[in-house]
């Protein structure tokens, strides 16, 4: 029987996963190209097409794959008569995924979603998953909670992160960062230093990569414990003892509209309904509604994002320029993150720096016009940071307020105070994290 033709639609991430799992060596499948989605990894260089490399791709692929832009789909797939083409990134909303359904099959080619157990890896080690139904609802600061208890009780614990690899795929393969010098060994962007530098702060290990099958080994040579950080709204990449999900009312409805969201707020067996105090009584009703309909198993656990300024008094009455999480303000659809909602008692004005961006900025300004006067804090690139710093440095304001998770002053030369936002899981009565700690603990760790 001829090998079945397909190309991998995805963003550097779970399209990498999806084909070291599933296709790698599976001689039914010729993987022709992945694609390169520049709607969502805003910083891929235009016109880059970066190989997945043969170091990394295994016998089948001697030359390794090549990236094609997601534009050129319609048309690859004609002329190299594709079979299937797979759909393998996360945060879409339905409507997105389906229209990429329809590009394919015009182009006669089959529309393929993976399953979790087609993807999902087994450890030999305990491990408690995060993931959630859309960008931004507070994953991170919920993994590092459960790290934190985990080690409290005296538990070897290391956490891995769905990939953000925008550098050299081999050099990525299986990072581990554990000090702030991993983040320039990796070469780490913005995106990517949200997320591990928090871990770095607190004295935490974290892996990441392009393989994590390798990456699983690694980890369960110094843990006890894992716990899996998700990305964005994607499927664990393990099989896990126990699935906690995080939904955010401020976006209701987004729970049972977003690929693969929905999946994971089935498969959870806590569902924690954050942010509440920032949202309306209607938006946590709604929230709470579909998840019992969906997942009526599922424990909910109502909780705060503790959101506080680490100097109040230095922003307090001030002209401030807020640079908040890039990727929840983007692809994830927000407004505003934590940096606005610090601040709604400060009596500040927020000064708009879109005056002052360079054309990268501009760019993602465009393509995302609900972002108004915040600023993403984008750094694919030196030349993109360079521009992230001059914004700042050349819009006339007092202090700059950062709902970034990352310390922007060791990584910028900025002419301005810098007061960070520090964010925290705050769960109201029970269940919560202590609670749900305790019944992995007694089900799945061996003492």
């Amino acid at each position: 029987m001829a090998k079945k033709k397909v190309v991998i639609i995805g963003a550097a991430g779970f399209d990498y996963h999806a084909f070291n799992t599933y296709f790698r060596d599976n001689e039914n499948y010729d993987v022709l190209a992945f694609t390169m989605a520049g709607e969502q990894n805003l910083g891929t260089v235009e016109g880059e097409l970066r190989k997945y490399p043969s170091e990394l791709s295994g016998s089948l692929y001697p030359n390794g794959i090549q990236t094609i832009p997601e534009a050129d789909l319609e048309t690859f797939v004609k002329e190299n008569q594709v079979d299937q083409v797979v759909m393998a990134y996360s945060d879409a909303s339905y409507n997105t995924v389906m229209r990429k359904c329809a590009r394919a099959q015009a182009a006669g080619a089959e529309f393929k979603l993976l399953s979790p157990r087609q993807t999902q890896i087994k450890s030999n080690k305990p491990v408690i998953g995060i993931d959630a139904v859309r960008t931004g609802c507070g994953k991170s600061q919920t993994s590092r909670k459960v790290v934190e208890i985990l080690k409290k009780r005296g538990y070897k614990v290391v956490a891995i992160r769905e990939p953000m690899p925008y550098a050299d795929l081999v050099q990525q393969e299986c990072m581990r960062f554990a000090e702030y010098d991993d983040l320039v060994k990796y070469k780490a962007t913005v995106e990517e230093r949200e997320e591990y530098e928090p871990y770095i702060e607190r004295g935490l290990v974290i892996y990441s990569g392009v393989d994590y099958g390798t990456i699983i080994k690694k980890a369960e040579e110094e843990a006890d414990v894992i716990v899996w950080d998700g990305g964005n709204n994607e499927v664990a990449f393990y099989q896990t003892d126990m699935h906690l999900v995080i939904a955010d009312p401020l976006r209701p409805g987004h729970e049972i509209s977003y690929y693969p969201g929905e999946t994971n707020a089935k498969l959870a067996d806590y569902i924690i309904i954050n942010k509440e105090d920032s949202a309306t009584p209607e938006g946590i009703a709604e929230v709470e509604k579909n998840i019992k309909e969906i997942n009526p198993t599922a424990k909910i656990v109502h909780a705060n994002s503790k959101v506080a300024l680490v100097d109040p008094e230095a922003v307090r009455g001030k002209r401030v320029i807020i640079v908040e999480d890039g990727p929840t303000l983007t692809h994830g659809g927000m407004a505003f993150g934590a940096g606005k909602v610090s601040v709604k008692d400060m009596d500040v004005t927020i000064v708009d720096p879109r005056p002052n961006c360079g054309p990268s900025l501009k760019k993602v300004y465009e393509e995302f016009p609900h972002l108004g006067e915040m600023i993403p804090a984008m750094g694919y690139s030196d030349e993109q940071l360079k521009e992230l710093e001059d914004a700042i440095n050349n819009t006339e304001a007092d202090v700059v307020v950062s709902g970034t998770p990352i310390d922007l002053g060791k990584l910028l030369n900025v002419n301005k105070p810098v007061v960070r936002v520090g964010y925290e899981l705050e769960e109201k009565g029970e269940p919560n994290l202590e609670t749900i700690i305790t019944e992995f603990e007694e089900k799945y760790v061996k003492k």
